[in-house]
């Protein structure tokens, strides 16, 4: 049952100063975070139900997800080996998983700035914390990464003996888990101003777009770095804040150690990323319904 989270106006009868109210507090944010998270039966039956609705009289259902995945990567994967002439053993594992991991980034930015917007309805009729919304989102971008991490499995059992993985390897675990915690205040804070300013919301998607070929998911880094004279232009690359997060988390999931830099960019942008959301959350919770 969704609880509402009402904003208290905090009057004194006989004064005649100014209404004080009390929606524009980091108490508030953290207020309405808190409510959200121990909704948890809610969204998280919601973000199931939202996959199965999509995939609802599919005989193979979402395991779809997993199948158009594993298509992309096994095509991009022999045409780019071929045209980068890079090793299919190392260069598909390489591709998919940043794919999988892709995916994540993806729903979390594209998806994430229209989610208040695709939840107008229930937002205006039943008042509920925003955080609810947030979560529920960011659940089904885990589930789908749960479907596609079946293509890492299969190709742990493809390429065993190509890949070197260690106990290092478990890094990928927290590395995974900060990506989650770091798609739950870009959902946050880029729903807000996207609901705001309605042309965010394409901007964003066409952004993703071109993040996603400059970003080195279906080309390597060492194809520059190999390269007499062009070593300095793989270094571009650290340029874009998204290779840093694929890094921490495809490094380790290919047997490979990701240096200590990457791990230090990600968490100076988690706490950059999310003292903005909470300072979004603070200012214009209270102003969401009445802008979707």
């Amino acid at each position: 049952m969704l609880a509402p989270v009402s904003d208290p106006v905090t009057t004194a009868p006989h004064d005649p100063a100014p209404r004080i109210t009390g929606s524009r507090t980091f108490a508030r944010a953290f207020a309405d975070m808190r409510l959200g998270w121990s909704q948890r039966e809610l969204w998280l039956m919601l973000g199931l139900q939202d996959i199965k609705q999509k995939y609802r009289r599919s005989v193979i259902g979402p395991f779809w997800i997993t199948i158009a995945t594993g298509v992309m990567a096994t095509a991009l994967g022999l045409l780019y080996s071929l045209i980068l002439d890079q090793d299919l053993a190392y260069f598909l594992p390489y591709l998919t998983v940043g794919l999988i991991i892709w995916g994540l980034i993806q729903g979390a930015i594209v998806d994430g700035s229209e989610v208040f917007i695709a939840n107008e309805g229930l937002i205006k009729q039943l008042p509920a914390p925003l955080s609810v919304h947030v979560y529920r989102l960011v659940w089904r971008q885990v589930l789908l990464l749960a479907h596609n991490l079946i293509i890492y499995v299969i190709l742990l059992a493809v390429f065993w003996t190509s890949l070197d993985l260690n106990w290092a390897s478990l890094l990928a675990i927290p590395a995974m888990l900060l990506l989650i915690v770091n798609a739950v205040w870009v959902t946050m804070l880029f729903g807000i101003v996207a609901t705001r300013f309605r042309d965010i919301a394409p901007l964003l998607g066409s952004l993703t777009q071109l993040l996603f070929y400059v970003t080195p998911i279906v080309w390597t880094t060492k194809v520059f770095a190999d390269r007499p004279g062009a070593a300095e232009r793989a270094k571009l690359a650290e340029i874009n804040p998204l290779f840093h997060y694929l890094e921490i988390v495809r490094a380790p999931m290919l047997g490979e150690s990701a240096a200590a830099y990457h791990w230090y960019i990600v968490l100076g942008l988690t706490v950059v990323g999310w003292a903005a959301a909470l300072l979004a959350m603070r200012k214009y919770r209270a102003r969401v319904p009445y802008w979707v």
